[in-house]
């Protein structure tokens, strides 16, 4: 498997179709919803095994702050490390480019699996797309 910033518009639509089957099919996001239109200004990250794309999210930089969003791994494939190895790639490059910390809005089943790779939660449960979630945070090194 090898994770890796996206290359090309080809490789950008994959991902966005992953979303697209994880977010509105699996779990009923309005497409809108997660197409926000800041896809072209994040950095968009894969993960691909035998060429085929099995993970994606993405990292927007603000200032010294990177927001990690839009994470999702294909369904036959879960609980197999992926996930993992996408959030320490964007967390790498986030680090990279001058980010000293990390945030994002963690779906409630997602919690334990952020918490284990060193995010905090920040305040209490919101709902978004009628799915619970829980802000947290990372501090990078």
């Amino acid at each position: 498997m090898v994770v890796r910033l996206a290359r090309g518009a080809e490789e950008l639509e994959r991902a966005l179709d992953l979303r697209r089957r994880v977010f509105a099919d699996e779990q009923g996001v309005r497409p809108e919803a997660d197409r926000d239109g800041r896809d072209p200004e994040a950095m968009q990250f894969v993960a691909l095994d035998g060429g085929v794309l099995v993970g994606t999210c993405r990292i927007l930089i603000e200032g010294r702050t990177a927001k990690l969003g839009r994470m999702v791994v294909a369904a036959g494939n879960r609980r197999r490390g992926i996930g993992r190895a996408v959030l320490e790639e964007a967390e790498r490059s986030a680090h990279e480019a001058g980010a000293t910390r990390v945030l994002l809005n963690a779906q409630l089943p997602a919690r334990d699996f952020y918490a284990r790779g060193g995010y905090e939660s920040r305040g209490a449960t919101f709902v978004e797309e009628g799915i619970e979630h829980v802000a947290m945070e990372k501090r990078l090194a």
